[in-house]
């Protein structure tokens, strides 16, 4: 198996894409489950008759759902040069005040 120097900065900069890539997924999921269960909830606690599609049955789902497509487009899409950049200046920024304490 081969090693790999963790200093090297396409390293780090994979690592950082695994960390951002393993969190969107466990937001996936977690979305799926609770969204699972709030459907179980919300169809075992219709009235007779009632219809299940009802803007309060997917509440949750469309504004969680806006906030998780939010979370992918900024794993999966390329990243900017200005958040790259800013990225940078402000790693500079903290490491020189490191220097100065």
């Amino acid at each position: 198996m081969e090693t790999f120097d963790e200093n090297d900065i396409r390293y780090q900069q994979a690592k950082k894409q695994v960390e951002r890539l393993r969190g969107f997924y466990a937001h996936l999921f977690s979305y799926i489950g609770v969204n699972i269960i709030i459907a179980y909830f919300n169809y075992s606690n219709l009235d007779p008759g009632e219809s299940y599609f009802q803007f309060k049955n997917f509440f949750t789902a469309i504004f969680w759902g806006v906030g998780l497509i939010a979370h992918a487009l900024s794993v999966f899409l390329p990243r900017m040069d200005f958040a790259k950049k800013w990225e940078e200046k402000k790693i500079r920024e903290l490491m020189n005040k490191d220097k100065k304490l």
